[in-house]
């Protein structure tokens, strides 16, 4: 199995100085997701909770239900591919794909979508989420603190970026890195879902930007906070206020601007 990061030298230079060191390098590798013997999707991420990542993507991708799946595992008997990159996923008896998966092709590290073969394939049917929860504006500012605490790899690469699920006490319940934003909240999500872990009432954190996309996937898994350190994209904007959804972005320290759902915040 890969790890996380590698080890390479480079020639750092500041002004005319010129060293050679080792610098810690962020993992980007791709990993083919399959239901049984069929490809679904190569996504490009940094190893490490691949079950999650799959059953995440599958799921906020509208293409299995939250109990839709009996079994995750590597698979490596795929020379095309290193191994410990295949992960097969096997479906509970009567349980097929609920979305045409011809759609999905190839998802980069920067971008989830881009793979999808038309515009209508970008769209996942979710109804608004449900009034509620309130969420304290000192507690969400508590939350991105202790978020950036918990990224262990970021601190060593300086490359990878980081979702967080939380609950009203303001503690983590879970926290994964990925060099793909839209994978560490496919992570996350699927860590909630192969644990069975309800997400009516969580807040999810991501430490950059706030996407369409990001936002589609709290609405799939019916989170109804969503928070990000950076900006929010219009769409995001558009989705957050129709799906009756709160985004927050620029959240450092007090400071925050609410796109949405401002009466969450108390």
């Amino acid at each position: 199995m890969s790890r996380p990061t590698v080890e390479r030298t480079v020639t750092k230079r500041d002004g005319e100085r010129c060293a050679e060191v080792t610098d810690a390098l962020a993992v980007e590798e791709p990993c083919e997701i399959r239901i049984g013997n069929e490809a679904i999707a190569v996504t490009m991420r940094t190893p490490g909770h691949d079950a999650e990542l799959a059953a995440g993507f599958l799921y906020t991708e509208g293409i299995v239900g939250d109990r839709d799946i009996a079994a995750i595992s590597h698979c490596a008997d795929d020379a095309t591919l290193q191994p410990g990159n295949v992960v097969v996923v096997r479906l509970a008896a009567g349980c097929t794909p609920r979305r045409d998966v011809r759609r999905h092709f190839f998802a980069s590290s920067s971008c989830g979508i881009c793979g999808k073969a038309s515009i209508e394939a970008i769209h996942v049917d979710a109804p608004p989420v449900a009034g509620g929860p309130a969420v304290r504006a000192t507690d969400l500012a508590a939350m991105m603190e202790r978020l950036g605490g918990r990224q262990a790899v970021f601190a060593l690469t300086g490359g990878l970026h980081a979702a967080a699920l939380f609950d009203g006490s303001a503690e983590p319940l879970v926290v994964r890195e990925d060099v793909g934003r839209h994978n560490a909240v496919d992570k996350v999500i699927g860590h909630a879902v192969l644990n069975e872990l309800p997400l009516d009432g969580k807040v999810l954190l991501v430490s950059g930007r706030t996407s369409f996309e990001i936002l589609q996937k709290a609405l799939v898994a019916r989170i109804p906070v969503v928070a990000g350190v950076s900006a929010a994209s219009s769409l995001a904007v558009e989705f957050a206020a129709r799906s009756n959804m709160t985004l927050v972005g620029f959240l450092r320290q007090a400071k925050m601007n609410i796109y949405a759902g401002a009466e969450r915040i108390v």
